[in-house]
């Protein structure tokens, strides 16, 4: 076990190269006029993950047993997985903990993963959805430091976060130091969206946050930890290894696919907006190639735009399976910087039994029963960005605190 005092200072010394690192980057922050502008920085510059900055971890894991969570977007800038570069450093890694989707991201959203082994390394998995959403003791135990690397997209809703609080529970109560390996947040740049009511806190809303909270998982890590959101007001010894080369502005494609039913940058952007229409009877294209860049249903008046959904990789038993689906196609829609509100809205207007309209999962997609409220109530897009004014200021205060880029 490495003692704390070495790895505080460890952590200090990273804080400085990341501040020094922010500071090189005030000038991009402020000039970053487009989506065309960032595209042309993107290729300019080369953003270095949290990963790949390894000559920052690699001395913090020799000698140590490692735990590691994470999946198939825990890869180096050379595809390496970050499991399989450990291993070729000699790391002793004692077991892999994989969060919803599994440690290959294959598994259908809320499928059960169960416990294996890995097929190319032979490591134990330990499977972190379902019932054990926290590593208990005995899986835990002969590891000195976890390691957490995960591609988050920005979300409230998307469940790595909820991973990483349990994580960061776990390693608070078993005085565990974490090494989060951190990634650009490719909706980095919007905070948006209702913040979530303590009522209705789930293992997709766990902290009092708006739906789109603009930060790197890292930072949100910062966050966790310094809010004192973990139980009883534990604090988990942290550190973030920073990505370098990275503003929140920059546009941020993703090297792989995050999840099954994320396959594209346009899906990763519109996912916030288009999930709550899983709180729905309406579909958002998962059994289809083009999950959640389309939604529709057959209680939508028929349009110009259909689709069927079928089983495929992403979804075993998709809504409305077989069955024609009447709605819009946003696959070509030009990037969005907010949570969207007007495809939700249009679709409550015009289907054909109101009344059958949500599900009680969106009350907890939401954070918040006001939303369903107000729309039913025909409440204007305006007026419902108003209310959300107040919650969104005091936690774009609070966040100041833990920003890194």
């Amino acid at each position: 076990m490495i003692p704390f005092s070495k790895l505080s200072l460890c952590f200090i010394f990273l804080i400085i190269i990341s501040t020094s690192c922010s500071a090189r980057k005030k000038d991009l922050r402020g000039n970053v006029k487009s989506d065309l502008e960032n595209s042309k920085n993107n290729s300019a510059i080369e953003i270095k993950t949290g990963a790949d900055n390894y000559d920052k971890y690699l001395p913090l894991l020799k000698h140590k047993k490692i735990g590691i969570v994470t999946n198939q977007t825990g890869i180096l800038s050379n595809k390496t997985h970050l499991v399989d570069f450990l291993l070729e450093k000699n790391i002793d890694i004692q077991k892999i903990f994989a969060p919803e989707h599994g440690f290959r991201g294959t598994a259908d959203a809320g499928e059960h993963v169960i416990d294996g082994k890995d097929s190319k390394t032979g490591l134990p998995i330990i499977s972190l959805y379902g019932d054990n959403k926290k590593p208990k003791l005995e899986q835990l135990s002969k590891i000195d430091i976890m390691v957490f690397d995960l591609q988050d997209v920005g979300a409230r809703f998307y469940t790595y976060i909820s991973s990483l609080h349990y994580i960061m529970e776990a390693c608070a109560e078993n005085n565990i130091p974490l090494i989060l390996l951190d990634r650009p947040n490719p909706n980095g740049s919007i905070v948006d969206g209702p913040v979530l009511e303590k009522e209705f806190t789930s293992f997709v809303g766990m902290h009092p946050i708006p739906l789109l909270h603009g930060m790197t998982i890292g930072e949100y890590a910062q966050m966790i930890n310094g809010e004192k959101w973990l139980k009883n007001g534990a604090q988990c010894k942290l550190i973030v290894i920073p990505c370098t080369n990275y503003n929140r502005k920059m546009n941020y494609s993703l090297p792989v696919k995050p999840s099954p039913n994320l396959p594209n940058d346009q899906a990763v952007n519109l996912y916030a907006s288009l999930c709550l229409f899983e709180g729905t009877n309406v579909s958002v294209g998962r059994g289809t190639e083009k999950q959640f860049q389309i939604y529709g249903s057959p209680y939508l008046p028929k349009s110009d735009f259909s689709f069927i959904p079928k089983p495929n990789f992403g979804a075993q038993n998709p809504v409305y399976n077989g069955k024609e689906c009447y709605g819009e196609d946003l696959s070509s829609q030009t990037r969005v910087n907010k949570l969207e509100l007007k495809w939700l809205l249009k679709a409550y207007q015009i289907t054909t039994d109101k009344s059958k309209f949500f599900n009680p999962f969106f009350k907890k997609l939401a954070g918040t029963k006001k939303l369903q409220q107000q729309i039913e109530n025909g409440t204007s897009e305006k007026e419902i960005r108003q209310s959300w004014e107040k919650g969104l200021s005091e936690f774009k205060k609070m966040r100041l605190k833990y920003l890194i880029y």
